[in-house]
């Protein structure tokens, strides 16, 4: 009998810790028959082949161990076998169609998608595997595709061996799939008779057989999620076939990726500077539930990475009598205590803070933050006092106007009544400072912003804005005023509003990602950081709400910035100048 040195290889396997450490885990679905978990050799030996560990998840009910293997993995592969249930697909069932399905697996899997698509994990279907993410997403799947199509379409069941390319699908010019494999069109394998009848809201064909049949789909939304009909899988096991292996390459590279991004999230301190998240307050809204709605949760936050989310109380600009003054100052008590209320039923998941400091302590706790701002200084009314009133409420900055000109000062949106700050405002800029709360000039016209800049002994901010040399919005800021930030040590944060991105108002995360590297460009590394305005119209496809904000992490990776450069922008700066302007 031969012998194996097991020692040695022990001792082996340890001094490559660190390298095999670094390799993304791909979790991979099984197969469920006669009672027993089972996988075909080929799909974990593609996996391997491409870099990353394969890791099997079997078809279990057990939901809280659903939950725990996505927080362990990197990527998912969804594997082939039985037909789908069309009932998922609320479809009456042909069983003079179907073969054998497997309630088992569909249950799990379109659930695993489901949770793996909120937490923006990278998925590969194959075969089956395409027709559970057009089910669990949206999409639909013909029970059975001679049924569906007519008998005039190719052979999609083949005799031939599994590694046997019998037909050519084609690809859509431009895709994903084109990409990765550098090709027009690519020979494959195929064993269905089921396939895609229609691709989920975000995604698109991306291949198909000769005869039509969809054979490939992927999302252009941001997300990292294709589905193939053929077993790519097959053909690594026949003499080394390699001709397959771009397509897992591509998934452990974006599962790398992904891992790298969970990995940062873990160590430094998310913030978005502004959401208005209090507007939707009046709808019912519950900070501990995952809402259909709201672009922010604590679920949602949990999924994306977010660790600190700024609910600014937003106050229309109104009448600016007696009364009407008085109803804004009431209005904003209320909801800066309602936001209290609702993160305070989500203990010990969440906490409210009012300094660095304390969102660190929570980050340690691994709670989630709400911190608390007001968009327009018409909250204030006429009486200055009311500035300390808030910051002992725990507000952390004040947005001195909004779409038109207030007491303060003139709004970009305005009609330049005071021709910058008034001699009110800039006894709020000297009360800011005194007390300790930030100075958010977002919506501010050019002289009010300048106005402040000269008259303010702090740093100032602006807490959701854009930059104008990319999208000439007039709630844009200038190079010019990026760098006179800058030069006083504040920061911009870079918004997701549509129209603030992209003229047409139709943006994506790359024109986001545009402004962003701008905006560094001009005012630096130290200056800049991210303000949503989710729940107030923000959100962009590819980052459309809280639970898509590592897709920002994962884009500078792709750019080349540092683990340094991530953690300044995503809150370091803006901590830094809130510690700043809170030394009183």
């Amino acid at each position: 009998m031969e012998q194996f040195n097991l020692d040695c290889e022990y001792n082996e396997l340890h001094s490559r810790y660190s390298e095999n450490a670094a390799k993304p885990i791909i979790g991979i679905t099984a197969n469920f028959n006669d009672g027993n978990a089972c996988l075909a050799e080929a799909y974990y030996a593609s996996i391997l082949a491409a870099g990353g560990v394969p890791l099997l998840i079997p078809p279990y009910p057990d939901r809280d161990a659903l939950l725990a293997t996505l927080d362990s993995v990197d990527a998912i592969l969804l594997s082939g076998g039985a037909d789908i249930d069309p009932r998922y697909m609320s479809q009456e069932p042909d069983y003079s169609l179907l073969h054998t399905i497997n309630p088992r697996r569909d249950e799990q899997e379109l659930m695993l998608v489901r949770l793996a698509d909120a937490r923006q994990i990278p998925i590969l279907g194959i075969c089956r595997g395409i027709q559970t993410l057009a089910a669990a997403l949206g999409g639909s799947v013909h029970q059975e595709i001679y049924a569906a199509l007519g008998n005039g379409l190719l052979n999609h069941d083949q005799s031939e061996e599994r590694g046997v390319a019998t037909h050519e699908v084609l690809f859509v010019e431009g895709s994903r799939i084109a990409r990765i494999f550098a090709s027009e069109r690519l020979a494959v394998n195929t064993f269905h008779h089921q396939a895609v009848s229609s691709v989920p809201e975000g995604f698109i064909v991306s291949a198909h057989a000769t005869d039509g049949v969809i054979e490939g789909m992927e999302a252009v939304d941001g997300r990292s999620i294709i589905g193939v009909q053929w077993h790519p899988e097959s053909f690594i096991l026949k003499d080394g076939n390699r001709c397959m292996m771009p397509l897992f390459k591509w998934l452990v590279d974006e599962a790398l990726l992904y891992r790298k991004a969970k990995e940062i999230h873990s160590e430094i301190v998310a913030v978005d500077s502004h959401c208005d998240t209090p507007m939707l307050f009046d709808g019912g809204y519950n900070f501990g539930e995952r809402s259909s709605r709201a672009l922010v949760d604590l679920h949602k936050m949990h999924e994306g990475g977010l660790d600190v989310a700024t609910m600014a109380v937003y106050l229309r600009q109104e009448a600016r009598d007696k009364e009407s003054l008085s109803k804004a100052v009431e209005k904003t008590n209320r909801l800066l205590d309602a936001i209290e209320n609702k993160v305070q039923q989500c203990s010990p998941y969440a906490a409210i803070a009012t300094t660095p400091e304390e969102v660190l302590i929570c980050k340690r706790q691994k709670k989630r933050v709400v911190m608390r701002a007001i968009e327009n200084g018409y909250a204030i009314g006429d009486d200055i006092s009311n500035i300390e009133r808030y910051k002992r409420k725990g507000v952390v900055y004040m947005t001195l106007c909004h779409n038109g000109d207030n007491d303060i000062c003139d709004s970009a949106r305005g009609c330049g009544e005071h021709g910058g700050l008034s001699a009110f405002g800039r006894e709020v800029v000297k009360e800011m400072n005194r007390v300790g709360m930030m100075i958010d000039l977002s919506h501010a016209s050019e002289t009010t912003f300048f106005d402040v800049i000269k008259y303010s002994s702090k740093p100032v901010v602006c807490s959701h804005s854009s930059c104008k040399a990319l999208c000439n919005h007039p709630r844009n800021v200038t190079d010019e005023q990026m760098r006179a930030i800058a030069s006083v040590g504040g920061v911009v944060q870079i918004t997701m509003y549509n129209g603030f991105l992209v003229e047409d108002g139709n943006a994506m995360l790359d024109d986001f990602m545009r402004h962003l590297q701008h905006a560094i460009e001009v005012a630096g590394i130290e200056h800049v950081g991210i303000g949503t305005d989710f729940d107030g119209d923000g959100g962009i496809i590819g980052c459309a709400d809280a639970s898509q904000l590592r897709n920002i992490t994962r884009e500078m990776l792709r750019r080349g910035f540092t683990k340094d450069d991530i953690a300044a922008v995503w809150g370091g700066n803006w901590m830094r100048v809130m510690r700043e302007i809170q030394q009183v």
